[in-house]
């Protein structure tokens, strides 16, 4: 497959009706590696933790960030299936996603994945290691479930708040306030002087956030700072920026 690195972002978009369609939110099954670059995190910061990954699916950022000596913890209303149900849900949901983007590739950047094979083989790693941690983590206290915009842990009680491809992407089927709410919810949780990183700031066809300016200006009143990062994992057209929300 060829390499699309050197396209902009307007040549992969292409025709404006060609996107991934999507019919409510996916299982997301991404890897550490991936965290890391999508939200341009550095790792030993990630030690002074704890961090919570909401709306994480079957993603292995957590297994594999308390492999690293990272506290991490997840959040996500799939943790009330067992572990057949998630597995069974996961490898259909791979699938189906694969299928989808052998439709697309033109339009994705492949630096990261090389292949469309390439980028299922990392799905599967990913939801194989969440599924041989999930047991001990539900145990553990590392899996709760839990969702937007109303989480089950404290004020103040993680140093990283890290949600990925959920807000905004679902923009359609999620308006303005309950954006707004789900922020303030991610930063509720959020100790002072830690941040919220959110990525990527797009929806499925690829539009960014109509009303962010407002958003950011509700956010910027309650008393949040506001940070754009670069994301060093723009798979996706127009998703080069990520949000940071810092109490």
């Amino acid at each position: 497959m060829a390499n699309n690195s050197e396209k902009t972002d307007a040549e992969r978009q292409g025709d404006e009706h060609a996107f991934y369609e999507q019919i409510g939110v996916a299982m997301t099954c991404r890897s550490f590696e991936e965290y890391v670059l999508m939200f341009a995190l550095d790792e030993d910061k990630l030690k002074e933790g704890p961090v919570l990954d909401v709306g994480a699916g079957a993603s292995s950022f957590v297994a594999s960030a308390n492999e690293r000596g990272i506290r991490a913890a997840a959040a996500d209303p799939l943790y009330d299936l067992s572990k057949v149900e998630i597995a069974e849900h996961g490898r259909k949901e791979i699938e189906t996603s694969t299928a989808k983007l052998a439709g697309l590739t033109g339009k994705f950047d492949w630096t990261y994945y090389g292949d469309l094979n390439k980028h299922r083989d990392n799905r599967v790693r990913s939801l194989e290691l969440f599924l041989q941690d999930y047991d001990a983590g539900l145990a553990e206290g590392r899996y709760t479930a839990g969702r937007l915009p109303r989480l089950p842990f404290a004020d103040d009680s993680f140093e990283t708040v890290l949600c990925s491809h959920f807000l905004f992407l679902y923009a359609e089927q999620f308006g303005y306030d309950f954006h707004l709410q789900a922020i303030r919810e991610l930063a509720r949780v959020c100790r002072p002087g830690g941040e919220v990183r959110i990525y990527p700031l797009i929806d499925l066809k690829w539009r960014p956030f109509a009303q962010l300016p407002e958003l950011l200006d509700d956010l910027c009143r309650d008393g949040y700072t506001i940070h754009f990062y670069e994301s060093n994992l723009p798979f996706i057209p127009n998703s080069r920026q990520l949000l940071g929300v810092q109490k």
